[in-house]
């Protein structure tokens, strides 16, 4: 599941998930597939695995409705990239792997969302529940 490379061809821009991006198809009942694509066109899904690892963990130690989401999100995430990064937080792994691919983050994490708009990269993010919009 890990690689070391990051897959693209010059006109697919690069999506990174955050925990909370993975999880809204199974919140909110969005189709997270199609936004991307109504958003961007041509893209190819990222995922640092110190949030594969979040949700493993979630999906072993969660609470009730936590963990049933974290379980369905890690099969959800199976056919996407994982990749390594040098960052074992999840936060962080997103952070430097938008620096490091100039792509765009997919998030609803407030303090993340602050943290990406230091750098700047693009940041997609849920809007009333129901669609996905970019800042």
């Amino acid at each position: 599941m890990a690689s070391n490379r990051i897959r693209r061809d010059r006109d697919t821009r690069v999506v990174i998930l955050d925990s909370s991006a993975i999880m809204m198809p199974f919140e909110f009942s969005i189709d997270l597939e199609n936004e991307l694509t109504r958003l961007l066109g041509k893209y190819h899904v990222v995922i640092p695995l110190p949030i594969v690892r979040e949700l493993e963990f979630l999906s072993k130690n969660g609470a009730g409705n936590k963990k049933i989401k974290a379980k369905a999100s890690l099969k959800f995430i199976e056919k996407f990239e994982a990749v390594d990064v040098c960052e074992e937080n999840g936060d962080d792994s997103i952070v430097e792997l938008a620096k490091k691919t100039k792509g765009t983050v997919v998030t609803n994490d407030t303090k993340l969302i602050a943290r990406l708009k230091e750098i700047p990269v693009p940041i997609i993010f849920l809007r009333a529940k129901k669609k996905l919009a970019m800042k």
